[in-house]
């Protein structure tokens, strides 16, 4: 035997209740309930996750594209930078000399394209002094046109004045070199400042 039942018990004893039985109805109903909420709080943490993301996602992808942007800023910079001495060359050398070479031809064309609406009119071609001789050796390969050919001490190399009866046309080899020179200078202005100054 023990001695338990001679030893004060300090316990305390609380009263056991007996489980009343919920009705299954109840017991779907609170199921439900707590699907909804587990559903519902499931689905909020998902869009916070994802506006996280795309948040994060945009972030990088502006960084991105000013990282890009600046790049390709830059690259287009130094090309420019690059190209710059190659068009001055091109300008001051290259163009006056190919003009040069091929001023005569140039002169032919453009007389040919005026004699087309005038058939049979005169036909007469100023050109600077000491470029007459060149112009009639390219006109003597085309002989079966009467052209006069003049010199004029006022017009100066790569000038011509062309007429074909009652038209007239002026060409300036260095007029169109200075266009085109004052052009590439404009335009690599305004390059650099649209560069320094966004």
């Amino acid at each position: 035997m023990t001695i338990a039942h001679l030893l004060e018990d300090f316990g305390v004893k609380i009263p056991v209740e007996t489980v009343s039985s919920f009705s299954e109805e109840v017991i779907e109903e609170a199921k439900l309930v707590s699907f909804e909420k587990g559903y519902t709080a499931g689905w909020d943490d998902a869009i916070e996750a994802k506006d996280k993301e795309t948040t994060r996602i945009s972030a990088t992808l502006a960084g991105s594209l000013e990282d890009l942007s600046f790049t390709y800023h830059e690259a287009q910079t130094q090309l420019i930078e690059s190209l710059d001495p190659m068009f001055k060359v091109l300008t001051s050398v290259i163009l006056p000399d190919t003009m040069a070479a091929t001023f005569g031809h140039h002169i032919i064309d453009h007389l040919n394209e005026m004699a087309k609406s005038q058939i049979n009119e005169p036909m007469e071609i100023v050109v600077a002094a000491g470029e007459g001789n060149a112009v009639r050796a390219l006109l003597s390969e085309d002989s079966h046109v009467e052209v006069r050919v003049r010199e004029d001490a006022n017009l100066s190399a790569g000038q011509a004045q062309l007429r074909v009866g009652s038209s007239e046309r002026e060409l300036n080899s260095e007029a169109l070199i200075e266009s085109i020179r004052d052009s590439i200078d404009a335009f690599s202005y305004q390059f650099k400042e649209e560069s320094n100054y966004g």
